[in-house]
């Protein structure tokens, strides 16, 4: 058994992992962490169906042809030479990922800043946390998180603003309903009614975008009631001239409902709530970092806490917590372009300790070019070599077709990744295979700086290498070898924490415990730790007089619907998948929750636009137009769509979100703005519809209007839709013997190939006839010999049809759980869980169990 810290969110859940075999691994959550005590939620579950090598790049390439490492490393450090002497140092840049281990991140780091000399290094993670980054740094004077987990058990009162947290961080979710469950409250802030939502004390569904008008409406209404701390702000907080005045305009409780669109007695609920409850968790993610004023979100929810005196005490704290496995430990080693490294900003004083800690060459002078600026150069030909670690920027970054071109033209884009094909990897000009999760060693810190070892279970396949040692070859080969002599992943830990504690009297909270001298014995058992202590406990803040400060910020104008582009889009995960899929979509039991991109609108839009449930549904915005299926649910807005962030070419021919946002970002923290781009929609008419299943996977792409892979036990299943003729379709089906059966009257048509009498494909299409459900003909796939009602889709008899996938940790659909709660007249989600098992582990389809037991008592009623 080996412990390791798993794959996913930024909730950094230990696993304790025991190979079973070749490719093989069984995973539990590990008891004695401290993140998750034992739980997983259903990504992390089904860690075990993804450590195959399907997919993998397993050998180093230059253009199309396998290359060695050495001649690889010779071309990269070669051409990276090149670069920086005929256009200087600022024509390179990198662009990393928290998908990172913290040891490659500080590689990354070291080697853009202090030795290429350029601060043109930045991060996926500045499409997530970005704007908490810079709120924090604002407010506290370093980057740090004032919460931990702990304090969700002290919390009397927790308020989730824009976070969908059942769904994204389901272990923590889980946290905060046993604490509500003895008596705290929950508050939820999102414009959509999300599972988060359902089971909410209160929800408020503000009006996209108002956020700094309901906090600092909400400071407003506690400093009437006399609830600011008054001793704290005189002693421990700056409060710049003429800040109470600015509350005292327009934030009364009827302007701040109307501007957030949200009934006023619901809102003095929430603030008589707020102002009663001093130990109060406000969580926050993607909903509020992900604005054009996302920074401004961050410090209203800060002021509120500092004001209050709400920070540095159990149960009391403003809480970002990160999508990614390791975005904090990119932060601590400075692989966002705003810093520079150890939680240093590039004040010169900074500059030259870094400088003089790295024995480098030359140090970069100024922050780099963050995301959607990097790109933009490399578009406009500023950045002529651009290596991709870790990351899809094809797919996520906002006006991804803009990205893409700015890739083709770019002369040189190195790309590390672990999987052969990606829509970003296609434009690259050299592919370097990096180990992936189960083959990596090293740290990762977590949402609340927990910091946790990821260690190998596998051996590294094929020619596969760690990030760390593939860039630190690099640098060797460009005449650094002294500065990245590294063996092993214990020599970068090592020096990482001797930076954090170099030239450092006690001005920056961020320090690792230790000297940095530990053998490599102490490293391979390192066990979980939190660095930081409780911050702020003493009342001391990383500021130069050692206060907090409250930040000035207001509302900025809400922007009114246009008659081109009536509607606001929003983005963001669903809860099975995961950033853009290379892992979870190899793992059958994670695809079938959403099985395809969906677009969500309120029903009164769909009614106006004239789409129905089901069918096909055209998102324009400015930047671009995706095709995605259509869900007409009463949990949107009016007015608001909502699209996944997940599919790519490589899975759908629609679903691609990141062609439709804006590359516009907040002023402060460079973050896009994804949760608000005007948009319109229009229903997309079929002609015919229908899904080929495959043994394996398809040896031909379908190429239709709407093709969708879905992975499958033993196979990979295709959701198909057409609008011309459907017979060159069966192109894609595999040479065999064929079973076929035509109906004119309803254009349906059906044809199983077989091989050696079991069944490696089938194809089943209809212009106006039924499909059958699909669960049955999966299993066929292992079949030893193909049945002869393949055709039916059905076994003979009654059909069993499981439904839509409500628990993905035990694989339980829908109309399962209906009929327990009928047969056995189930009445609470205890119940169903103690019947049939869902529910019972990771706990994010709670939510929707609750619903179909209210569903089902209206029914019986």
């Amino acid at each position: 058994m080996i412990r390791t810290t798993c794959a996913y969110c930024g909730v950094g859940c230990g696993i304790r992992a025991t190979v079973t075999g070749e490719r093989q691994v069984r995973i539990e959550g590990d008891p004695d962490h401290p993140a998750n005590h034992g739980r997983l939620c259903s990504k992390g579950t089904h860690l075990g169906e993804t450590v195959g090598l399907e997919g993998r790049l397993l050998h180093p390439m230059i253009g199309d042809r396998r290359a060695s490492w050495d001649k690889a490393l010779d071309h990269v450090a070669r051409r990276l030479r090149d670069t920086i002497a005929r256009h200087g140092p600022g024509s390179v840049a990198f662009y990393v990922s928290g998908q990172l281990l913290t040891e490659d991140y500080y590689v990354a780091n070291k080697l853009m800043k202090g030795f290429i000399g350029t601060a043109n290094i930045d991060t996926n993670s500045r499409l997530c946390m970005s704007s908490a980054v810079a709120g924090q740094v604002r407010a506290f004077g370093e980057d740090v998180v004032p919460a931990s987990y702990d304090d969700l058990d002290a919390a009397d009162l927790i308020v989730l603003v824009g976070s969908n947290t059942a769904w994204c961080h389901p272990v923590v979710y889980q946290r905060i309903r046993a604490r509500c469950e003895v008596g705290a409250k929950l508050v939820v802030i999102d414009p959509r009614r999300t599972e988060t939502a359902e089971e909410a004390d209160l929800h408020l569904a503000i009006r996209a975008g108002s956020d700094v008008a309901l906090m600092n409406g909400a400071l407003a209404w506690c400093r009437e009631a006399g609830v600011l701390d008054d001793a704290f702000l005189a002693d421990h907080v700056a409060v710049p001239d003429g800040f109470w005045d600015a509350l005292t305009d327009g934030h009364d409780l009827w302007s701040v409902a109307r501007t957030c669109d949200v009934p006023a007695a619901d809102l003095r609920r929430f603030y008589e709530l707020l102002a009663a409850t001093p130990r109060t968790v406000t969580m926050f993610s993607q909903g509020i970092n992900q604005s054009l004023a996302g920074t401004d979100q961050v410090n209203a929810i800060i002021n509120l806490h500092l004001a209050t005196g709400r920070i540095g005490k159990p149960g009391a704290a403003p809480f970002s917590i990160t999508g990614q496995p390791n975005a904090m430990g990119g932060r601590e080693v400075g692989g966002l372009a705003t810093t520079l490294a150890a939680h240093m900003d590039f004040a010169p004083e900074n500059r030259a300790l870094v400088q003089r800690f790295w024995a480098s060459p030359t140090i970069a002078a100024k922050p780099g070019l963050k995301a959607v600026d990097l790109f933009r150069a490399v578009g406009e030909g500023r950045i002529k070599a651009l290596w991709i670690m870790a990351t899809n920027p094809a797919v996520s970054m906002p006006d991804a077709a803009r990205v893409r071109e700015a890739m083709a033209a770019c002369p040189l884009v190195i790309v590390s990744d672990v999987m052969a094909d990606t829509d970003t990897g296609a434009f690259a000009h050299v592919r370097l295979p990096a180990a992936a999760w189960g083959e990596k060693d090293g740290t990762v810190t977590n949402s609340e700086r927990t910091v946790s070892r990821q260690r190998a279970l596998f051996p590294l396949p094929g020619q596969a290498k760690p990030d760390w040692w593939i860039m630190a070859q690099v640098a060797q080969r460009m005449g650094w070898k002294s500065a990245f002599a590294y063996d092993r992943p214990a020599d970068i830990w090592r020096e990482h924490v001797r930076l954090s504690r170099y030239g450092n009297d006690g001005q920056r909270m961020f320090v690792l415990p230790g000297q940095g001298g530990g053998g490599n014995a102490g490293y391979d058992y390192l066990a979980p730790f939190r660095w930081g202590g409780t911050p702020f406990a003493d009342g001391r803040f990383a500021t130069p007089d050692g206060r907090g400060r409250l930040v000035l910020v207001a509302q900025k104008p809400l922007s009114a619907a246009l008659p081109k582009w009536p509607l606001t889009l929003n983005t963001g995960r669903y809860r099975d998948h995961w950033h853009t899929m290379t892992r979870t979509g190899l793992a059958p039991k994670l695809a079938r929750h959403r099985a395809e991109p969906l677009v969500e609108l309120h029903p009164d839009d769909a009614v106006r636009c004239g789409i129905v449930d089901g069918g096909l549904a055209r998102v324009v915005t400015p930047q671009g137009e995706s095709v995605y299926r259509a869900a007409v649910v009463t949990t949107q807005r009016a007015g608001e769509l909502f699209v996944p962030i997940h599919w790519t070419d490589q899975t759908s021919s629609g679903g691609r979100t990141g062609l439709l946002p804006r590359p516009l970002a907040d002023p402060l923290s460079g973050q896009p703005g994804f949760k608000a781009t005007p948009a319109t929609i229009a229903a997309v008419a079929t002609q015919w519809r229908g899904f080929a299943l495959f043994a394996g996977e398809a040896t031909k792409r379908p190429d239709c209007l709407w093709a969708t892979r879905v992975a499958v036990p033993s196979g990979s299943l295709w959701e198909l839709a057409g609008d011309g003729g459907c017979l060159a379709i069966e192109a894609i089906l595999p040479p065999g013997e064929r079973i076929e059966a035509v109906d004119h009257a309803r254009g349906t048509r059906r044809i199983a190939v077989l091989a050696d009498g079991r069944l490696i494909a089938a194809l089943f299409l209809t212009e106006s006839g039924e499909l059958p459900a699909r669960d049955w003909l999966i299993a066929q796939l292992s079949a030893p010999q193909a049945g002869a009602t393949l055709l039916a889709g059905r076994a003979p008899g009654a059909a069993v049809d499981r439904g839509a996938i409500v628990c993905a940790c035990f694989d339980i659909g829908m109309r399962t759980i209906v009929t327990a709660i009928r047969d056995h007249r189930l009445t609470d989600v205890a119940a169903i869980g103690a019947a049939i098992g869902a529910g019972t582990n990771c706990g994010s389809c709670r939510p929707a169990l609750a619903r179909l037991i209210a569903e089902e008592k209206t029914h019986a009623a």
